[in-house]
């Protein structure tokens, strides 16, 4: 079985959301780093990453997230994740992943795409 990930694109506002759909790892990660340079080369500097789609991420996949983080924050910019919340069925792999390298912390993270792309909104808790 091929190892796949989608990543499509759209604006909503101020923001520029990627949607990420797939298994996010060694192989595929690379993808996703693209993406997110090219959207930076872009002059877009506020950035949300939908991983609500996304079924698996190992190590690397970490990895592509935290130097998006890194990124967009040496460019002044706001980067936002899309993890549905604590019990939703879809998506909470990567949650686990992030909380069990205690990288979560790091991220502005969000249940769902109207949450994410509001700036009034709050983040989700760790």
């Amino acid at each position: 079985m091929a190892v796949t990930l989608t990543v499509t694109g759209e604006k909503r506002g101020e923001w520029t959301v990627l949607q990420v759909a797939g298994e996010l790892d060694l192989m595929t990660s690379p993808v996703l780093r693209q993406r997110v340079h090219d959207a930076v080369a872009d002059g877009r500097h506020r950035l949300v990453l939908d991983l609500s789609q996304v079924v698996f991420c190992d190590s690397s996949g970490v990895g592509v997230l935290v130097a998006a983080r890194r990124l967009i924050r040496s460019c002044r910019g706001r980067l936002r994740l899309i993890l549905p919340g604590h019990g939703a069925p879809e998506g909470t792999h990567v949650n686990r992943v992030l909380a069990a390298l205690g990288v979560r912390r790091l991220f502005d993270v969000h249940p769902d795409l109207g949450s994410a792309t509001d700036d009034t909104s709050r983040p989700l808790s760790a």
